[in-house]
């Protein structure tokens, strides 16, 4: 049975005092703009947490915190990509973390899930009563009211600091140079601020929840390093909504083989978020449809090949199977669309095949 609500009416802290004092099992989604949660529960206990927002992802957590490299992260992300594994898993086997250190990410990344929902004023949320799917990876166990007590802490915290920032939208500017004493965290904030970006732009940047964020900007502002300015309507709010229509924009072009276009809006996803991965295949993916595009350009597919070396030529060659098929069915008659047709492998792949062979000047392609 499905509970469902608004967090204007009914509040995230009593959501979570229900779900714990009656001990309840299920499956807890809350959105808000362009922002997904979920949470699961076992007993009134949370078991997983997962968001859409990037700063609550696992991997850009362990970027943060300076466990792992970019670089690193990146390579994993592919390799989950390909083999379908669990990103902690493929970090613990290459040795890149311990199993120890995930567990404390994966606890530290589901308490910055949570901790953030007591800071939405609205929002819609879905309750699935009994509903019990597993969360993939490390199952947690998380106390709820250890949870429900620190996050009405930062709430009464985030309302002092909505005094100094009334809005994420907020920007700044320096007042004083800082100090050689300050921290790598406040040199970031004070950089991500030099350039103009807004209180919730330096929060995704900096991969840090926007209660954190506020914290180390509310102390810069009190030692004097960094002032308000006040907000400004154009800023953009929901930096997450603004990444997730550039990614789809970005899709759109790369279909259209605008690859410009593509490129630009990949660009513009990476300059709010500057680890989205997404963002940063994207760039690979423009670049390799920029080239095949190029490469079909080269292999008309009304074009005719012709083998340039004859029979015995071929056999002292080094071709691999897919080549040999290509090659086989190359009799100066059959257009390269006919050849196409009969390949038991994608077109793109045999057309790639043909520009390899035209690069061997093993065939030419004639004009029909």
């Amino acid at each position: 049975m499905a509970f469902q609500g608004d967090l204007r009416t009914f509040d995230f802290s009593d959501l979570l005092d229900w779900i714990a004092n009656r001990s309840k099992t299920g499956d807890l989604s809350i959105s808000r703009h362009s922002t997904r949660k979920r949470l699961l529960f076992e007993s009134g206990r949370i078991k997983g947490a997962s968001s859409n927002d990037p700063r609550e992802t696992l991997g850009q957590a362990l970027v943060r915190d300076r466990r792992v490299g970019e670089e690193d992260l990146f390579k994993a992300l592919l390799r989950q990509e390909k083999e379908g594994r669990l990103l902690g898993e493929i970090l613990v086997a290459e040795g890149r973390i311990t199993e120890d250190e995930l567990i404390q990410a994966l606890v530290a990344q589901a308490e910055d899930v949570v901790y953030d929902l007591f800071l939405w004023d609205d929002g819609r949320f879905s309750f699935e009563d009994e509903k019990t799917a597993a969360s993939p990876g490390v199952a947690l166990d998380i106390e709820t009211q250890i949870i429900l007590d620190e996050g009405l802490h930062r709430r009464g915290a985030w309302a002092s600091l909505k005094q100094r920032f009334p809005s994420s939208s907020v920007t700044f500017r320096i007042e004083t140079p800082p100090g050689s004493s300050m921290g790598d965290v406040e040199d970031q904030m004070v950089k991500l601020a030099s350039e103009g970006k807004t209180l919730a732009a330096i929060a995704l940047e900096s991969r840090r929840s926007e209660f954190e964020a506020a914290l180390i900007c509310n102390r810069l502002c009190a030692d004097g390093v960094l002032a308000v300015v006040a907000a400004d309507s154009t800023n953009d709010d929901d930096p997450v909504g603004s990444i997730l229509m550039k990614l789809a924009e970005a899709q759109d072009y790369l279909h259209g083989q605008r690859f410009d276009a593509a490129r630009d809006a990949y660009q513009y996803v990476l300059g709010l978020d500057p680890l989205n991965q997404s963002g940063k295949k994207g760039l690979i993916a423009v670049s390799e449809a920029r080239q095949a595009a190029r490469i079909r350009q080269r292999v008309p597919l009304d074009g005719i090949p012709v083998l340039k070396v004859g029979a015995v030529a071929l056999t002292q060659l080094k071709l691999d199977a897919l080549e040999g098929f290509v090659v086989s069915r190359v009799n100066g008659q059959w257009d390269i669309r006919s050849i196409l047709k009969l390949c038991p492998f994608p077109g793109d792949e045999a057309i790639m095949i043909f520009a390899r062979l035209i690069d061997r000047k093993l065939v030419e392609i004639r004009k029909p």
